[in-house]
């Protein structure tokens, strides 16, 4: 049974693809001509944060933990909720698959058992539940494409359940110098400029091109 979600909004969003990063549909930031790591490094720089485990996170994780930092900022206010009742639910296609290339091509002559790779695409929610304190439900699935109408229904029966009151959810793909996030926050309470959260709304923001 499909579940009505019209008492919640879509609040705001933060899209990162092509080198741009638009919050709430504006381009706020730009560096071409750079490869993504050393794009992700701007944007980490170019917003002021300070989080030193930024630097161990493979590419995966720092390009989903970023979308969310910039989508957070001034959107929530502190103590707005309490930490059980904000999730994180996102997806992406090929996991892991970029880290885990990279790795297998750095031990490939020199075998090196010892070394570290802070990956895994739930680490990305891991750091974001620690960063910003939330302690609700949380998951990351692995499909196709984005699935607007599946992250609407799981997330709207996550909410009209009571069993959170806002979450981040999205996509957060990356696969070489291919790679698109999209996050939202969804929330019960409707705030300026808010949306409903449709999955015809989580496509229209999703299809946004960059310009």
């Amino acid at each position: 049974m499909k579940v009505l979600s019209s008492n919640i909004y879509i609040t705001a969003s933060c899209r990162i693809n092509d080198h741009i990063v638009c919050k709430n549909e504006t381009q706020i930031f730009e560096n071409k001509g750079v490869h993504l790591v050393d794009f992700l490094l701007s944007v980490y720089h170019h917003f002021g944060i300070n989080y030193p485990k930024f630097y161990k996170m493979d590419s995966l994780s720092k390009l989903g933990w970023l979308a969310s930092e910039i989508l957070l900022k001034d959107s929530i206010r502190e103590g707005e909720y309490k930490p059980e009742t904000i999730g994180v639910v996102l997806a992406n296609a090929s996991s892991s698959l970029d880290t885990d290339m990279r790795y297998y091509e750095s031990v490939k002559d020199i075998p090196s058992p010892a070394l570290f790779v802070y990956t895994l695409p739930n680490i990305v929610i891991g750091e974001i539940c620690i960063r910003q304190h939330f302690e609700g439900e949380n998951a990351f699935f692995i499909s196709d494409e984005f699935d607007a109408g599946f992250i609407e229904q799981y997330v709207s029966n996550l909410i009209n359940n009571n069993i959170l009151q806002a979450c981040v959810c999205g996509w957060v793909e990356l696969l070489g110098e291919q790679y698109k996030t999209v996050l939202f926050l969804v929330e019960k309470a409707k705030k300026t400029a808010g949306i409903s959260f449709t999955k015809e709304n989580l496509l229209k923001i999703y299809k946004l091109e960059n310009g």
